[in-house]
């Protein structure tokens, strides 16, 4: 199947976005895919915010965003805007880099107000960076992270980014 990167911007893997991630990694695994997560909070704090992409573990994120097949960005929403974390690493990667693959963006946040921050500050970002295919993905209130209406929505979700990525691997064939 198809090499999948989660780039996750969670404080935590218990945090409601770090939920999120993990069910829909459990998800693209279930589907065939291999799946790779890369946790924004792990990656060197000083080399990242300083875009030193001579630090082995910033240049090993780049290339694995490079080489997948397939993003998924996924961000908890604070006050109407992506996590920080995420925009260092995005702003890592070369102008046109997420170009011909499928980037599937999740959200979470504890205001439906914040559900914005999907289409006036991720989209672009991912815009910006060249993504042409990204699949309509899905934010979760913090509260509802967990529930079976969110896991449903979550489902669909993983379900349309598999699909995106067919096209990309027949192409490959």
């Amino acid at each position: 199947m198809s090499d999948l990167l989660i780039i996750s911007g969670a404080p935590s893997h218990s945090a409601p976005i770090g939920v999120v991630v993990s069910f829909v990694q459990e998800r693209l695994r279930a589907a065939g895919h291999r799946v790779t997560l890369l946790d924004v909070r792990a990656l060197p704090t000083l080399s990242l915010l300083t875009e030193d992409l001579r630090d082995p573990e910033i240049s090993e994120a780049v290339s694995g965003v490079l080489g997948a097949d397939g993003v998924v960005v996924a961000s908890p929403v604070y006050r109407a805007a992506y996590s920080g974390l995420v925009k260092a690493l995005l702003d890592l990667l070369p102008k046109k880099a997420l170009r011909g693959r499928a980037v599937l963006p999740l959200a979470t946040g504890g205001s439906q107000g914040f559900l914005v921050a999907m289409d006036y500050a991720l989209h672009p970002l991912l815009a910006a960076k060249g993504a042409d295919q990204v699949v309509r993905g899905e934010f979760v209130l913090d509260q509802n992270v967990g529930t079976p209406a969110a896991a449903l929505a979550l489902e669909a979700a993983a379900d349309r980014f598999t699909t995106a990525l067919t096209p990309r691997l027949r192409k490959a064939s």
